[in-house]
C-alpha cells in the first residue's frame, strides 16, 4: 500500500461499532468468575481466541508459570466479637494471630508516632494498597486491618511487579491483611474506645507458582508488517468483573472485528494481548510477556495501548485517564472530535500492566473513562495507585462483587469503543509515527530542573540539562522537516528515528532501575533515576550516607547522560540524511 493511498474515512470506520456486539461480548465473557490460572478464565480465553478466529484473525495461545496468589478466607475477631472480613492476593496466611489493635489513621509515615505499632496489629482507612502494608511491615506491625467503604474491595497488596526474583522476593509481604466495611469499623473502633483492642486475625491465601494463559492475535498491516502496535488488557477478575475488565475486552474484540474487516488498508499491525495475572500476580502476564519479547518490543512497537475498565454507568469524565506526553496530543484530537471534552491527562503512576517502560515503548491510557470526583475511599484510593487525576475513579463497585453487567451504559461503552477504535486506526494508518518527541524531552527538561531545584549546589545536572537542549534542537529540526517528507526511503528514515528516541527517552522519564528488570509497583516522580536527591538534601557532607548517594547519583547521571548522548546522535545523523 503506498504510504498516501486514500483511506477509508474514519467516520465510515466508526458508524460500523456495534453497542449490541459489545454487550454481547461483555455478558459472556463476565458470567464467570475469572481467577488468574482457573478454569473458568481458561475457558474464557477460549471464547474470546474462538471468536477472533471466527474474524479470520490469527491467535496464539500459550502458557507460562507465575507467581499467582488467590485470598481465600479470613476470620477477624476484635474484642471477642466476629467481625465479617476478606483478606488480599499476596498478603500472608495465618492460623489465629493475636495482637493489641491500633489506630493509625491512613497509614502514612507521620501516622505511626513513639513505635506505636511495634508488635501489634493496625487499624487503617482506606483501601489496602501496596505502599500502606509495606509502610505498616517498616513500622513494625505484624498485621493490618483496612477499613473501606460500604463494601469491601478486593486487592493485591505487593509491590514486587510479576514473579518475584531471588533479588527482590524479599519484598513480598510478611504480615496478614485484611478489610472490613466502614460500617464494621465503626463497631471496632467503638471497641477501642472502651479499651478492649484485643485482635485475632487468621487468614487463608493461596500463593505459589501457578499456569497462566496469554492470548495474542495479529492483524497484520502491509507496508510494514513487523511494527505493531500492543493493545492489551487483562481477562482475569474479581468476581464477575464486568466492568473490570470484561467491558474492555469487549472493546478489543469489537475493534479486532471492524479493522479485520479493513485489514488491506493497514500500514502497521495491530497486536491484541490479553493478560492473565493482572489482578492476582501484580502484572505477572505482562510482565512475562516484556522478559520475553523484550527485543521485539524494543525494535518494533511503537505504542502500548492499555484498556481497563470502560463504558460504566455514570463515567462521564474523559479528560484524566493516564497519558505520556508524547502520546497525549494522539488521545486529545480524539477526544475532542468524538466527546467534545479536552483531554489533560494524568502521569502514569506505577499500575496497570505497564510493564513495557524499560523497552522503551511509549503508553497510552490505562484506563479511559471515570466517574466524577468524590470522597469515597475507592476514589480516593484510586487517585493515588493510577495517578492525581481530579476524577472519581471507575465506581464504588470497582474490585467488589457488585461489578456486575448493569454496571456496563451501552451507550458510554459504544463511545470509549468508538475512542479506541479511532486511536488504533491512526496509529495503524498515519504515515508518520504519532509520537510527539518534542513534548517527551520537554517533560523530561522540566523532571530535571526540578531535581536541580532541589538539590541546589550539592549536585550538578548542568552537563544533563545541556544534553536535553541539544536533543530538544534536534527534535525541533526534525518536525520542521516533516513537511518535505515526500519519499518511502526518509519517510522510514524520519519514523526509525522516531522509534529509536523513545528506546531513550521513555526509561529516562520513568523507569528508576534497571531496563531489563521491572520497577516496584510504587508511585515514582518524573526521571526518577534522580529519586535520590530527596535522601540527599536529607544528609550533610560529615555524614557517611551523604557520600554514598553522591556515588549513586554520579553513576544514575552518567546514564541519563549517555542516554541523552545517543539520542543527539541519532537525531544529528537522521537530519542529515533528510536534508541530503
Amino acid at each position: 500500500m503506498n504510504q498516501w493511498q486514500t483511506l477509508v474515512s474514519e467516520e465510515h470506520l466508526l458508524q460500523q461499532v456495534d453497542k449490541n456486539k459489545l454487550m454481547e461480548y461483555a455478558q459472556t465473557i463476565s458470567k464467570e468468575v475469572r481467577l488468574s490460572g482457573s478454569e473458568a478464565e481458561l475457558r474464557t480465553f477460549r471464547y474470546v481466541k474462538q471468536t477472533l478466529e471466527e474474524m479470520g484473525v490469527e491467535t496464539n495461545l500459550q502458557f507460562h508459570q507465575a507467581y499467582i496468589s488467590w485470598p481465600v478466607k479470613s476470620q477477624l475477631v476484635v474484642a471477642d466479637q466476629l467481625i465479617p472480613s476478606i483478606t488480599h492476593s499476596m498478603g500472608q496466611s495465618v492460623n489465629h494471630l493475636q495482637a493489641e489493635l491500633v489506630y493509625a489513621a491512613s497509614g502514612r509515615a507521620q501516622d505511626y508516632q513513639d513505635g506505636k505499632a511495634v508488635g501489634k496489629i493496625v487499624l487503617l482507612d482506606g483501601l489496602a494498597t501496596p505502599l500502606a502494608v509495606k509502610t505498616a511491615e517498616e513500622q513494625g506491625a505484624i498485621g493490618a486491618v483496612f477499613i473501606n467503604a460500604a463494601y469491601t474491595h478486593e486487592m493485591i497488596v505487593s509491590t514486587v511487579w510479576g514473579t518475584p526474583t531471588l533479588e527482590n522476593k524479599g519484598l513480598l509481604p510478611s504480615i496478614p491483611v485484611v478489610s472490613v466495611t466502614r460500617d464494621a469499623a465503626d463497631a471496632i473502633k467503638r471497641f477501642l474506645s472502651e479499651g478492649q483492642n484485643t485482635c485475632t486475625i487468621s487468614t487463608f491465601v493461596e500463593t505459589g507458582i501457578r499456569t497462566i494463559p496469554i492470548l495474542t492475535a495479529d492483524i497484520k498491516g502491509h507496508s510494514e508488517p513487523d511494527k505493531f502496535i500492543l493493545f492489551s488488557g487483562h481477562i482475569d477478575s474479581w468476581h464477575y468483573g464486568a466492568m473490570d475488565n470484561g467491558s474492555a475486552n469487549a472493546v478489543m474484540l469489537e475493534v479486532a472485528r471492524i479493522l479485520s474487516r479493513h485489514r488491506s488498508q493497514l500500514k502497521r499491525t495491530l497486536r491484541l494481548a490479553f493478560w492473565s495475572g493482572h489482578s492476582h500476580g501484580r502484572y505477572a502476564g505482562s510482565a512475562w510477556y516484556c522478559d520475553t519479547h523484550w527485543e521485539d518490543l524494543r525494535e518494533n512497537c511503537i505504542l502500548h495501548l492499555n484498556i481497563d475498565s470502560v463504558g460504566a454507568k455514570n463515567a462521564t469524565v474523559l479528560t484524566e485517564a493516564n497519558a505520556m506526553k508524547e502520546t497525549r496530543k494522539l488521545a486529545c484530537d480524539v477526544i475532542k472530535l468524538l466527546a467534545n471534552q479536552e483531554f489533560t491527562g494524568t502521569r502514569f503512576g506505577r499500575a496497570g500492566d505497564q510493564s513495557f517502560w524499560g523497552t522503551g515503548t511509549p503508553s497510552l491510557f490505562m484506563g479511559l473513562s471515570e466517574q466524577e470526583p468524590s470522597d469515597d475511599p475507592a476514589a480516593t484510593a484510586f487517585r493515588q495507585l493510577f495517578g492525581a487525576g481530579k476524577s472519581g475513579g471507575f465506581g464504588w463497585w470497582w474490585h467488589t462483587t457488585e461489578d456486575t453487567i448493569d454496571k456496563i451504559d451501552p451507550d458510554l461503552l459504544e463511545r470509549d469503543c468508538k475512542i479506541y477504535l479511532s486511536i488504533v486506526w491512526r496509529c495503524l494508518t498515519s504515515p508518520f509515527y504519532p509520537i510527539d518527541q518534542l513534548e517527551a524531552i520537554q517533560d523530561i527538561e522540566e523532571g530535571v530542573r526540578e531535581w536541580q531545584r532541589k538539590a541546589g549546589d550539592r549536585f550538578d545536572l548542568s552537563t544533563t540539562l545541556g544534553r536535553i537542549e541539544r536533543v530538544k534542537a534536534g527534535i525541533t529540526q526534525l518536525q520542521a522537516l516533516m513537511s518535505t517528507v515526500t519519499d518511502e526511503e526518509k519517510l522510514a528514515a524520519f519514523n526509525h528515528c522516531l522509534l529509536e528516541l523513545s528506546s531513550y527517552l521513555v526509561p529516562i522519564n520513568y523507569v528508576k532501575g534497571s531496563i531489563f528488570e521491572h520497577d516496584l509497583a510504587l508511585k515514582q516522580p518524573p526521571v526518577p533515576k534522580f529519586s535520590d536527591i530527596d535522601l540527599l538534601v536529607q544528609t550533610t557532607p560529615e555524614q557517611q550516607e551523604y557520600h554514598f548517594l553522591i556515588t549513586s547519583l554520579q553513576r544514575k547521571r552518567n546514564e541519563v547522560n549517555y542516554a541523552l548522548k545517543q539520542a543527539d546522535q541519532l537525531l544529528q545523523n537522521t537530519l542529515r540524511l533528510l536534508q541530503a
